[in-house]
């Protein structure tokens, strides 16, 4: 009991701090998740008893691993899914999908060969890696957006790749740290299995969350009582990404789907306006916790990092992701005519990694053979993408000029 009081004192003070630093940000009108980096670099590199104490707690312990993924995963795809209306995103699906199906998977095999050969990393590392990389973080894109009026295309196309690719790079990191090493012994059999298991673990997914969100769109019909269908969303969110796992499919895309039948069909035929506001501002005040979370142990996550003599290797692979992240854009949406030539340049440069690749690079199993060389590469990217790139987003739309006229 003791234990756990100390542990609770410990993530109360680091989210005491985490708060802090979003009010502090919200006051100057600057990206809160790129502070809460900023802020948790400065107090990784400073030797604070407290800040210490909790930080080895919750980065080193399988305690932090579990919360991560299990608990703030689906909280975070359960409310994207609420926030983007169906109709719009449907209204943008030709570009979407390219960013997020071939997108991923030109991004996932241009940054796993580049890693293998030419930083040398073994094949299963250099695509597990490449997996990481593929996910794309918009919370400071989509803040950064807001800020500017920059037009609703680009926020709906930014967030609805970011859903999507989301749940493909979790498969592929899946497929990359588990099976590749054996798939790649059995040949062009090895191959197909992969894409079986590839097709099993989306589609299975796809259908545990089509399934749940439809049960429980019909369930919110009976009641018009706000609270109780809040905690049917919880359920939900949860329900759909735990039995999605349970049957070896992917949690991450159950939520996405279910989180997309239940905000769009559930929110037509059961939930009064009152409900939709209360859900969201439900919703929308877990998120911001659950993202202070985790940006602030971004930052933190630093002094694990052995960056002394790795400045070649960590530039090498900034420059890799970048490159992976160029055609991934270009080929994935070269036959879309909607997007002008400047929304591509910035869709390019937003397309930030974050919470979702840190959270997949602690998920790995200490025995993973190339865990460290994960953890340094992706922590470094991730590190430039939210703090060299995220910082550069404004001025960069300003000089596109692609912010809608103030009314």
């Amino acid at each position: 009991m003791h234990g756990f009081h100390e542990v609770f004192i410990q993530i109360l003070l680091l989210l005491a701090v985490s708060v802090s630093v979003i009010a502090i940000a919200k006051l100057l009108k600057e990206p809160d998740s790129i502070a809460l980096v900023l802020v948790g670099l400065v107090l990784g590199m400073t030797e604070l008893p407290l800040i210490e104490e909790a930080e080895r707690y919750i980065t080193q312990s399988e305690v932090f691993q579990a919360t991560i993924i299990s608990l703030f995963l689906p909280i975070l795809l359960g409310d994207a899914t609420l926030k983007l209306p169906f109709h719009e995103l449907f209204q943008r699906k030709k570009t979407v999908l390219g960013l997020a199906f071939v997108g991923t998977f030109i991004s996932a095999l241009a940054i796993g060969s580049a890693a293998y050969f030419l930083l040398g990393l073994p094949l299963a590392v250099a695509f597990t890696f490449a997996a990481l990389m593929s996910a794309t973080d918009p919370i400071s894109v989509l803040s950064i957006f807001k800020s500017l009026g920059v037009p609703k295309k680009m926020t709906t196309v930014m967030e609805g790749e970011s859903l999507f690719n989301d749940g493909i790079a979790v498969v592929l990191f899946t497929i990359a740290s588990v099976y590749l090493l054996s798939y790649i012994e059995m040949g062009w059999a090895g191959l197909g299995s992969g894409l079986l298991l590839f097709l099993k673990f989306a589609l299975g997914g796809a259908l545990i969350g089509l399934v749940l969100g439809y049960i429980f769109s019909q369930i919110i019909r009976i009641f018009d009582d706000y609270p109780l269908e809040i905690a049917f969303s919880a359920l939900l969110f949860f329900g759909s990404y735990f039995i999605a796992e349970h049957f070896h499919t992917s949690g991450v895309i159950a939520v996405v789907v279910g989180g997309f039948m239940f905000g769009d069909y559930g929110a037509k035929i059961g939930m009064s306006e009152e409900t939709k506001t209360n859900i969201n501002s439900f919703w929308d005040t877990i998120t911001l916790l659950a993202n202070a979370l985790i940006f602030l142990m971004v930052g933190l996550e630093i002094r694990n990092i052995d960056l002394a003599g790795n400045w070649g290797y960590i530039v090498s692979a900034i420059a890799i992701v970048l490159v992976g992240r160029t055609l991934a854009v270009y080929i994935g949406t070269g036959w879309v005519k909607e997007l002008t030539s400047k929304e591509r340049i910035l869709i390019n440069w937003g397309g930030l990694k974050g919470s979702l690749s840190v959270a997949l690079a602690l998920s790995l199993p200490m025995d993973f053979s190339g865990r460290d060389q994960v953890l340094l590469l992706t922590f470094s990217v991730v590190l430039f993408s939210l703090i060299v790139q995220g910082l550069t987003l404004k001025p960069l739309i300003k000089k596109l000029n692609l912010t809608e006229p103030q009314k």
